[in-house]
């Protein structure tokens, strides 16, 4: 038997991009893949009447600051140099993630998903312009024009529906989420907790 481990991501997430910056670390000492599933966190919200934590706790007193703490203290944990904020924060990330599932089905998703974290949260890259995520697939070694136009494309658009629609019935409600098997962790302050289960769901496999 193996442990199935899924991550439900969005690039426009910066918590999402933290966890895929730690994730080859659990991956190494576990021995196990965690499969990437490209999902609409704007559907997600949509779905389930939730919303960005900015508009969700923005006037509650010293919340956000104590957010901007903890991802500090995040970036330190992992020495993560290269992070910094979006200037163009919220980037509508349609565009990103239809060609994620586009990239899915050319067999180029890893090396994709790296240039578009980058983008996103190391170069604070506007990347729902078109131009833009042209270019930085281009200079990704991809083509940016094929992935442009097969975000387009009936089934690509029908794919990124169907894996947000199956996040919400599993139970997700915002990113980033994690299923080890059957079992929900949400946010990067579960990585831990997510190891610790694909350890405990290893030995009784094994």
């Amino acid at each position: 038997m193996t442990v199935t481990v899924d991550y439900l991501y969005d690039f426009g997430s910066p918590n999402s991009y933290f966890c895929h910056k730690v994730i080859p670390d659990i991956e190494a000492r576990t021995g196990v893949s965690i499969n990437y599933i490209p999902c609409l966190l704007g559907g997600i919200f949509n779905a389930t009447g939730n919303m960005a934590p900015a508009f969700a706790f923005g006037k509650v007193k010293g919340k956000m600051e104590y957010e901007r703490l903890e991802i500090a203290r995040f970036v330190k944990r992992h020495n993560l140099t290269e992070y910094q904020f979006n200037t163009h924060f919220p980037v509508n990330t349609l565009l990103m993630m239809r060609a994620a599932v586009a990239a899915q089905q050319l067999g180029v998703h890893e090396q994709y998903m790296d240039a578009g974290w980058a983008a996103m949260w190391e170069k604070s890259l506007k990347m729902d312009d078109p131009q833009v995520f042209v270019q930085v697939m281009d200079d990704a070694g991809l083509d940016g024009a094929q992935l442009l136009e097969l975000a387009q494309a009936p089934e690509v658009k029908e794919g990124l529906k169907a894996n947000t629609t199956a996040a919400v019935e599993r139970g997700a409600f915002g990113m980033p989420c994690f299923f080890v098997g059957d079992e929900m962790y949400f946010g990067k302050e579960r990585l831990t907790q997510v190891e610790e289960e694909i350890v405990a769901q290893l030995t009784v496999a094994g």
